[in-house]
């Protein structure tokens, strides 16, 4: 049987439940992510992707799977970097 690709399957589930129990903190905003919200919650935990899967990346490896809000990663889109933090005029 042929291995599964994409983001169904049990090769994606463990991957997804693996970086849920190793990481609790978004790795774009750096705040710490609440486990017990609803999935489509804001601040509820999602399996992000350092290099997004429209641009190549690959979507079993642990080396370009993150924790992040659901907030961030959809703010983020399928760009490469997360958004830089803007600083303000006024000091």
């Amino acid at each position: 049987m042929a291995r599964s690709k994409g983001r169904s399957g049990r090769p994606y589930r463990r991957l997804r439940d693996q970086v849920r129990a190793a990481s609790r903190v978004c790795w774009i905003c750096g705040h710490a992510i609440d486990l017990t919200l609803p999935p489509r919650h804001p601040l509820s935990w999602t399996l992000d992707h350092l290099v997004p899967l429209s641009k190549g990346g690959d979507p079993l490896d642990p080396s370009n799977a993150r924790a992040a809000h659901y907030r961030c990663n959809s703010g983020r889109g399928n760009r490469l970097r997360a958004r830089q933090p803007t600083t303000s005029r006024r000091w």
